[in-house]
This record gives C-alpha cells, sequence and structure tokens, in this order.
C-alpha cells in the first residue's frame, strides 16, 4: 500500500493562487521572496493579484505552479511519498518532493525552460489539441498519416488518461489532423488556447538551451523513485533522471502509462499537490479504486 504524490502542469493556475499558503506555510513568505530574487520579478504580487491573462504567460505560470505545488508540499507536516510524479512542469516539483533537487535550483531550472519555451514557441507558430473518445492507436496513426502526406509535424503529446490524448505540432498540421480525428469518431477534436506545441520537435530550441542547464545544475540522490513523463517507471539514477528531464521538452507525457506504473508497484493512495484537482480526475479515470485527495 504505497502512497503517491503528484504534481500538476500548465494550466491548474488560477488568479489569487498561492495566496492561502501565506497562512498556512511559516516558510512562505520566505520562499516566495527567495523566489522575487531568483526570477527578477514579483511573482508573489503576479499570483496573489495578477490577471488571468498575465497568468497565462508561460515565463509566469510554469514558475507560479511550481512555487504553489512546492510550497503546499512543504506544509505538510509528514509527507513521506514512496513514490513522487509530475505532468510535464510538474515533474520539477516532483523532483523537489523526492529531495533530487533543492527549491532554487529547480526553480532556476523552471525559469529557463519556461523563457526557451516561449522562445520556441515564438520561433515556429504552433499549438495543440485535445482529442476525445478516440483510441491512442487510432490517434497515433492519423498524426503519422498527417505528418507522411502533407509534411507538417503532429505528434502525440499527452496521454492523459483513457479516451482523452493530446496532439501538439504546426497549426496547419492539427487542422488536418482535428478534421481526420473527428472522421474517425472521436467526440471531439478541439484546438486548446496554447501558445505553442509542447513536447513536440517544434520545441527543439529550447530542449538544447534547457539540456546545458540541467547538465550544470547538481542532482541529489532520490529519496524515493520518480516516475517521469517519457518513460513511465520507477527511476532513482541521477544522470537517467537528467536524460529524462530533457527528453521530456520534445518526448510525450505518458501520464496514462506512468500513473498505470505506480499502481502496478503498489500504489494505493494519490495526493496532488498544487493548484486545481485536474490529476485527481484523471487517476480516477485510469483507476477508479484508486484514493485520492489534493493539497492546494
Amino acid at each position: 500500500m504505497a502512497h503517491a504524490y503528484i504534481f500538476p502542469g500548465q494550466g491548474s493556475q488560477f488568479p489569487g493562487m498561492g495566496k492561502n499558503l501565506l497562512d498556512v506555510n511559516p516558510y512562505a513568505e520566505e520562499m516566495f521572496d527567495q523566489a522575487n530574487e531568483v526570477l527578477g520579478f514579483n511573482i508573489a504580487d503576479i499570483m496573489f493579484n495578477g490577471t488571468e491573462e498575465q497568468l497565462k504567460q508561460t515565463n509566469v505560470t510554469q514558475p507560479a505552479i511550481f512555487l504553489h505545488s512546492v510550497i503546499a508540499y512543504k506544509t505538510l507536516p509528514d509527507a513521506k511519498p514512496d513514490m513522487v510524479a509530475g505532468h510535464s512542469l510538474g515533474e520539477f516539483s516532483a523532483l523537489v518532493a523526492n529531495n533530487v533537487l533543492l527549491f532554487a535550483d529547480a526553480l532556476k531550472l523552471v525559469s529557463i525552460r519556461a523563457a526557451a519555451m516561449q522562445k520556441a514557441c515564438e520561433l515556429n507558430p504552433s499549438t495543440m489539441a485535445a482529442v476525445l473518445a478516440l483510441a491512442d492507436e487510432k490517434v497515433e496513426e492519423i498524426c503519422a498519416a498527417v505528418q507522411a502526406e502533407t509534411g507538417e509535424i503532429v505528434v502525440a503529446a499527452n496521454y492523459n488518461c483513457p479516451g482523452q490524448l493530446v496532439i501538439s505540432g504546426s497549426i496547419k498540421g492539427i487542422e488536418i489532423a482535428c478534421e481526420r480525428m473527428k472522421a474517425a469518431g472521436a467526440k471531439r477534436a478541439l484546438v486548446l488556447p496554447v501558445g505553442g506545441a509542447f513536447h513536440s520537435p517544434l520545441m527543439l530550441p529550447a530542449k538544447e538551451e534547457l539540456a546545458a542547464a540541467i547538465e550544470a545544475t547538481t542532482f541529489h540522490k532520490a529519496g524515493c523513485p520518480v516516475y517521469q513523463n517519457v518513460a513511465a517507471k520507477a527511476v532513482t539514477e541521477a544522470s537517467e533522471i537528467k536524460k529524462n528531464l530533457i527528453d521530456q521538452l520534445t518526448g510525450a507525457v505518458r501520464w496514462t502509462q506512468s500513473v498505470q506504473a505506480m499502481i502496478a508497484d503498489g500504489a494505493t493512495h494519490f495526493t496532488e499537490v498544487g493548484p486545481g484537482k485536474v490529476l485527481q480526475g484523471l487517476v480516477q479515470k485510469i483507476n477508479k479504486e484508486m484514493v485520492v485527495d489534493g493539497v492546494n
């Protein structure tokens, strides 16, 4: 009976996020001040008082969600995870929770990642789309066919839960793929309001920039296994964790497979730490028998 702690990614932000943590965590103010210094702007002020539009900017969104998640985790008096995982950006929060990364080091990497992804988005206008109620294999088949026939980039990017997959690629490629998904029986194939094609080859420029920063950062001994997005299995070796973290920018988020692997390895209780409840819902769709709760 293992207890897994899981951490959300981009999309779970909301105005006023993290303000409640000042009342429940004696270290929260100090951590927000440290974050303001590392980032070079007042992230706490944007989180507490900023608009939805301000929070949507990638260079704000990613550190904001990371901060909320890690500070919320630090409020837990007796958190002893048997395993951890994070959805995309959430993997950095997970690596603080299992002691692989120090808070300040992880925050710097998140900041570099966000800025690099923003630049990659501006370099190659691109997007993502959610595909509902179509088998993963069929989605993969359509993406491959569109790429082969048109030369446009379209790949499966987020395996969120059975029947919910997000594809990523060029604007034209995604438009063509969405039409074919609907023709193949998808309940919905909806272009998402995102700034670029995350977890696709179009993020290669960002991957190269992040790789240099990750290689220069000290990764410590894991307190428990992390189930990384691209591997979907337990990982504890620092060199493998680094490689998977780098590959994640252009590789798929295999969330369904990661949760299934955690369950196979004994997880019965999942606690989502951070803003929102998205991951709790996904875990229940993957396996209804799991105990799920959240801390935010």
